[in-house]
């Protein structure tokens, strides 16, 4: 869309702790996502809120053919896998689910969950994994999130415009980029690609663009 705009695109990958000092010194003229409420500080760093791409959420993921998380049971998994960013919350929720007490916490860098979970899957290991939806792993249709109340509200996924960019950009565009919805789906196929696949963000866009990049 932003090609489409003559639009020259240049990323900059950076960690959430990073986001708010480069968004101070105007490094970051559009971020692609904050998600909201969790990340409404963000907006205070001369943002604006476009539209909504995605509705992320919190849940249990398993390859286990299980619904929900009254199925639960302490005989049924031995590990439960959590990327280092989410550690801390899943603790919190482990301490209020006691039929899972006596599972062995994993817990490894963001970037090498998807790996982890596929070798543990390989072995035959049985094991849950807590983590964020959208998420790589949901690129296969055989792993599903397990549904828990506790986790039933979604946040909004936003696109975040810096305002000295807004105020001067042509309307038309921003108009498209407030409308443009993705989805889960199409998020974590766009996450296989680029983690997974090891396509670059530009290369994996415009697969998807093209309809070479298919959400399962």
């Amino acid at each position: 869309m932003l090609d489409a705009h003559e639009v020259e695109v240049e990323f900059v990958d950076a960690e959430r702790d990073e986001l708010p000092g480069l968004l101070d010194e105007g490094a970051v003229d559009l971020l692609v996502s904050a998600w909201l409420p969790r990340d409404a500080d963000l907006v205070q760093h001369g943002m604006r809120v476009l539209g909504t791409l995605y509705r992320p959420y919190y849940c249990w993921g398993s390859y286990e053919t299980i619904s929900s998380v009254t199925e639960f049971s302490d005989d049924r998994f031995k590990t439960v896998f959590v990327a280092q960013s989410d550690a801390t919350m899943m603790q919190d929720v482990l301490s209020q689910t006691p039929v899972l007490s006596g599972l062995t916490v994993s817990v490894c860098n963001d970037d090498a969950l998807y790996d982890t979970v596929q070798k543990s899957r390989l072995d035959g290991r049985k094991f849950l994994v807590f983590l964020a939806q959208p998420h790589a792993l949901f690129h296969d249709e055989a792993f599903q999130p397990i549904n828990d109340p506790r986790f039933s509200q979604e946040m909004e996924a936003a696109l975040l415009v810096r305002e000295a960019v807004a105020a001067c950009a042509d309307q038309d565009m921003l108009d498209e980029l407030s409308e443009m919805t993705l989805g889960n789906k199409v998020m974590s196929a766009l996450e296989y690609a680029i983690q997974i696949d090891e396509m670059d963000p530009e290369e994996a866009a415009e697969a998807w663009q093209r309809g070479r990049l298919v959400a399962r």
